[in-house]
């Protein structure tokens, strides 16, 4: 089993917005970074954990728990033309983004990207590392074990 932190602007798809979808599940659409893209195609498992975390905004942090709830497939919105994530050289024949369905477990506690920085046990966290933009990104079983000890407190 595999944990992830994925996020998501609370205005795109919020855990609210999640846990209210049909089997409180989404399709985490609109990832345009080949980084994270290749971790849904070939790294991501059904019922890996996921951290779900709110960007964006002045406050940051993770807002809950779920699961990956299927395996990768073509992103419909790469071939949207009125979507924002429309990629005019992405064929249906060929690809380029993907994405996984992500079911919503729970609302937790929300831990602050502040909170986060502050405990010492998450220091070496990627989320953490100066620089990291990247919208998934993997969780060690360690910090995935701590964090939800602390979203539970």
């Amino acid at each position: 089993m595999h944990y992830w932190l994925m996020k998501s602007e609370p205005e795109d798809v919020s855990i609210d917005d999640a846990l209210a979808a049909p089997n409180h599940t989404v399709a985490w659409t609109g990832v345009r970074n080949y980084q994270a893209r290749n971790f849904m195609r070939d790294a991501m498992q059904v019922g890996d954990g996921v951290l779900f975390y709110h960007s964006g905004g002045s406050n940051p942090g993770i807002a809950g728990v779920a699961e990956v709830a299927s395996t990768a497939y073509p992103d419909p919105t790469q071939f949207d033309p009125s979507s924002k994530y429309y990629d005019p050289k992405s064929r249906p024949e060929e690809p380029r983004w993907m994405l996984v369905d992500v079911k919503a477990l729970r609302r937790t506690r929300y831990l602050s990207l502040g909170e986060l920085r502050d405990h010492p046990d998450l220091a070496d966290m990627l989320l953490l590392k100066r620089g990291n933009r990247l919208s998934i990104t993997p969780v060690t079983s360690a910090h995935w074990r701590i964090l939800c000890k602390l979203a539970a407190s």
